[in-house]
């Protein structure tokens, strides 16, 4: 039931996008269209859903690693830290190869190292948004080690980041200008994903 809520979540923010979509100024609405392929896009979503879902996969078939780990002493809270050594492997070498590639084709090694350019910063924000995106990982295993089940941790983890993006979004006025009814589906939607929280939350407790 649970899951079920969140979809339909999802998809009546997914409606309240539509409906922002066709309240955007003509000159908005032609830069958007320039961008659109539904065939890229479609694609690039799904592969991403299934390979989102395999990272969980992954924490679950290190479970024994995880269990290894609580034997020898680790604090059970950051178990799954073990299993993260293995699995973010795969993403540090996928990305890693993809960016020589893309460096070595646009010939943008020298970027690096560019006089003018904010190097500091660069590296530094970089370093910062690396280290977020860890700690969303870093803090989902210390979660899913007291629920238990990995799951319904996975669907918290993952409707969460769809309402906090949609706070965001609220927040820096993405939807200012746009129809009372459209500001009424976002809200309807954003609503839903959390009573889907609440369901997700009360099966596992009774799991």
């Amino acid at each position: 039931i649970g899951i079920a809520i969140c979809v339909l979540g999802i998809i009546i923010c997914g409606r309240a996008g539509i409906l922002k979509e066709k309240e955007m100024p003509d000159d908005q609405k032609q830069a958007s269209v320039q961008e659109f392929n539904i065939k890229k896009g479609l694609t690039a979503a799904i592969i991403s859903g299934v390979l989102s879902a395999c990272f969980n996969f992954g924490i679950e078939t290190g479970k024994p690693l995880a269990e290894k780990a609580v034997e020898l002493g680790c604090n059970p809270l950051f178990q799954n830290n073990v299993s993260y050594v293995v699995l973010l492997w795969g993403g540090l070498t996928t990305n890693f190869i993809w960016c020589i590639g893309l460096a070595l084709k646009n010939k943008s090694f020298s970027d690096f190292g560019k006089k003018g350019v904010p190097q500091v910063s660069n590296w530094l924000f970089s370093a910062i948004a690396g280290t977020m995106w860890f700690l969303q990982f870093f803090f989902y295993g210390m979660g899913e080690s007291k629920l238990g089940n990995g799951p319904s941790s996975w669907i918290l983890h993952m409707s969460f980041i769809i309402l906090i993006s949609n706070f965001w979004g609220v927040i820096l006025k993405e939807w200012k200008g746009t129809s009372k009814k459209t500001q009424w589906t976002i809200g309807t939607g954003i609503a839903v994903i959390l009573i889907s929280i609440i369901f997700v939350g009360l099966g596992n407790a009774q799991a």
